[in-house]
């Protein structure tokens, strides 16, 4: 891959990941589904209440379960600062600052949080279109307002 490929396909993968954000906060879900490899691994596990599992395999199963999670809550995501390695000419690695800020409908288990962390992703070239292969959620902090 020579360097105008490699920044090609390093601008692909930013706007693959604006489109992930993006389907979140307009609730866009199979529009989301389109941004992930079919047998996507992402660990959210960070993100759970002890004795709940944050590990899902599959774009429709981890869709359906960010679904389950925010389709009434507002939400606004934004990543900074990719860090994007090409690795091959079908595979990359990532790792995104993120920001996002959630607020939950009256009765909810919260009423918001502000949350600040990192993606770490690996992408995958599936029929000429980059998809993100595996994603890991760390959160840094949670400034939490409860109900």
């Amino acid at each position: 891959m020579d360097t105008a490929e490699r920044l090609e396909a390093i601008e692909a993968i930013k706007q693959l990941k604006a489109r992930y954000f993006r389907c979140m906060d307009e609730k866009d879900w199979d529009g989301q589904v389109a941004v992930f490899a079919p047998d996507v691994e992402v660990d959210v596990s960070g993100e759970m209440a002890p004795g709940e599992n944050g590990m899902i395999r599959g774009a429709q199963e981890f869709v359906t379960f960010n679904r389950g999670h925010i389709e009434d809550v507002l939400t606004v995501h934004h990543g900074h600062m990719p860090e994007i390695e090409i690795t091959s000419d079908t595979t990359a690695t990532g790792i995104w600052a993120m920001e996002d800020m959630l607020r939950w409908p009256d009765g909810g288990p919260m009423r918001t949080l502000h949350g600040y962390g990192h993606y770490h992703e690996t992408y995958e070239k599936l029929d000429g279109q980059w998809r993100i292969k595996t994603m890991k959620l760390t959160r840094l902090r949670r400034d939490v307002t409860l109900g």
